[in-house]
């Protein structure tokens, strides 16, 4: 198994380089297809305010957002230019962002997105719970870029948040390029008696001989439980281990119009401190 389609979702987001940059390393990695697939966020003026707008204020939004989809590709272009060896394309997507990225995600072995800021001024118009909605929908592993911070090396040490779920498990076998090419991976059983799916005799025992089986180089160790949140325990191990990439389960499911999310899922799309790998 390999990452043989990466798809890269790119919007108006400033920091979207990080971002950037990660997808075509990954994809020279793997000797991957990267697909950058560009979806314009919210409109700056809401839906009923254009429909009442006269034709000035319309031609000025859709010249706003020709101009920023330009900029986005020629960013991914001068990308494409630094890594001649990556083989890429450019796509415009329009309407929803996660229904234009969930279609593009079924033709894809990895989704690379990028961690919504929270609001303020400048932070990017996605739609509401834009995160969990993705990785909730998309039937691909995810792996989110945080909004800050600089990420020059990703899958060098790889913690993996385990707890016998048939989430955890689809997480962990998704990543399994990256923990087979990372230096090493260290699994850790998180509130291992607290209830939940059983995890046999020694906690974290028999996931570590499957992943040793890969040829893959494994430590595992048990996280009692603390008066932390199981999300906040994951992101405090992992700056213990100097993990620069977490792969854990996405917890929840959507409705129409309404996502929820487990406990740890939640707090990970909020506050992750390095880029998390998700599936659900």
């Amino acid at each position: 198994m390999s990452y043989k389609t990466i798809l890269l979702h790119l919007d108006d987001d400033p920091r979207r380089e990080e971002r950037l940059t990660l997808a075509f390393e990954t994809a020279e990695r793997f000797d991957a297809h990267l697909v950058g697939l560009y979806v314009p966020g919210l409109p700056l003026i809401p839906p009923y305010a254009m429909a009442e707008a006269g034709p000035a204020v319309v031609e000025v939004e859709t010249r706003r957002r020709a101009a920023e989809a330009a900029s986005a590709e020629a960013v991914f272009r001068a990308a494409s230019s630094r890594h001649r060896a990556v083989k890429c394309e450019w796509r415009r997507g329009n309407g929803d962002p996660v229904s234009a990225l969930c279609l593009s995600a079924r033709y894809a072995d990895l989704v690379i997105a990028g961690q919504p800021e929270p609001k303020g001024d400048d932070a990017v118009r996605l739609p509401p719970g834009f995160a969990g909605d993705l990785v909730l929908s998309a039937g691909r592993p995810v792996l989110f870029v945080p909004y800050a911070g600089r990420f020059p090396a990703v899958g060098k040490r790889v913690m993996v948040a385990w707890n016998a779920g048939r989430e955890a498990a689809r997480a962990l076998h998704d990543a399994l390029p990256l923990l087979k090419d990372a230096g090493q991976v260290d699994v850790v059983a998180f509130d291992p008696g607290r209830g939940g799916a059983p995890h046999g005799e020694v906690p974290g025992a028999d996931i570590g001989l499957y992943l040793a089986r890969h040829g893959i180089k494994v430590t595992v160790s048990q996280q009692a439980g603390t008066d932390l949140d199981v999300g906040a325990q994951i992101l405090s191990r992992a700056a213990d281990l100097s993990a620069d990439l977490i792969v854990m389960g996405a917890y929840g499911h959507s409705r129409v119009r309404e996502q929820i999310l487990g406990g740890a899922t939640r707090t990970l799309l909020e506050a992750m401190t390095v880029p998390v790998l998700m599936s659900h």
